[in-house]
């Protein structure tokens, strides 16, 4: 009896323990591991936006001044020299409207592609979901999308431009660009642990995207049988959604039919390689 005893005692003062065993092949993707850990993908997320400002002389305006930049640089070359047609709406806003979108996918790509290897001292030290990191370089792009949106806000004030009920359709466009994005950064961030090179292709990669969506230009300029082609690009439903939702440019996106199965198409086969590399990322990183 008094062993008895004791070991009820010894039992009740050890400590719990937790097993923590690898899935065997593709396994089972374990998204509910995101919510529980939604805490580490704020704070990333937070210190991404810090990092980016801190010690800069102008901080969050740089968000305002890029596309304002790049729509200015547009208008003198493509608006006024190359009089590339624009739907007939001001061709400053035709540009800008296009180059939010743009602009907060090519920042998340960049940042997911990388956010592996420059986080690869939280990879090698403690145990979480690695999904996190990509996730949380994604979202800190908002911030700087939600400033420039105000701007475009005040165009439109500007050049007698309305929102309409179909304004309402910018945040699943929104969320198809960050899904676009995610699911594109998925495949290059596994892949940049493993060859370090890839990291040099992201920015050709960025420009030869930027010149295959209508940003500049407007799809009303490629041949009606090339459309459904122009929708295999998922950013050009959503660039050409911003403008019918918030301008009231032309019709509704047919390439929209294309580009939202090609965009779950590129989320899901990212998350899945991403899921298979994830148990060797912090043997290689």
């Amino acid at each position: 009896m008094p062993g008895r005893i004791g070991r009820l005692f010894e039992n009740e003062s050890a400590p719990p323990t937790r097993v923590i065993r690898p899935r065997v092949g593709w396994g089972q993707i374990d998204l509910s591991a995101l919510w529980r850990y939604r805490e580490l993908v704020w704070f990333l997320t937070w210190r991404d936006i810090q990092l980016r400002y801190r010690q800069t002389l102008l901080g969050v305006t740089w968000a305002i001044l890029q596309p304002i930049a790049t729509m200015a640089v547009f208008s003198l070359f493509f608006g006024r020299l190359g009089r590339i047609p624009s739907d007939g709406l001001p061709y400053p806003i035709f540009a800008f409207c296009a180059l939010l979108p743009w602009h907060l996918f090519a920042y998340a790509l960049a940042e997911s592609s990388n956010s592996l290897v420059a986080n690869q001292n939280l990879v090698t030290k403690i145990y979480f979901p690695r999904l996190v990191i990509p996730l949380a370089s994604v979202l800190s792009g908002v911030m700087d999308f939600a400033v420039s949106f105000l701007v475009l806000l005040v165009l439109m004030f500007y050049y007698g431009i309305r929102l309409s009920a179909a304004s309402l359709l910018v945040l699943p466009l929104l969320l198809l660009a960050i899904v676009t994005a995610l699911g594109v950064g998925l495949w290059l961030s596994a892949l940049n642990v493993r060859y370090r090179d890839v990291r040099y292709t992201i920015p050709f990669l960025t420009q030869f995207w930027l010149f295959s969506t209508p940003v500049a230009y407007s799809s009303s300029l490629v041949p009606q049988n090339w459309r459904p082609l122009l929708g295999l690009n998922p950013m050009a439903g959503v660039v050409e959604g911003f403008r019918w939702a918030l301008l009231s440019a032309g019709e509704p996106p047919r390439t929209l039919m294309v580009s939202v199965p090609v965009a779950i198409l590129l989320f899901y086969t990212g998350l899945r390689y991403f899921d298979r590399m994830e148990r060797s990322f912090a043997d290689i990183v």
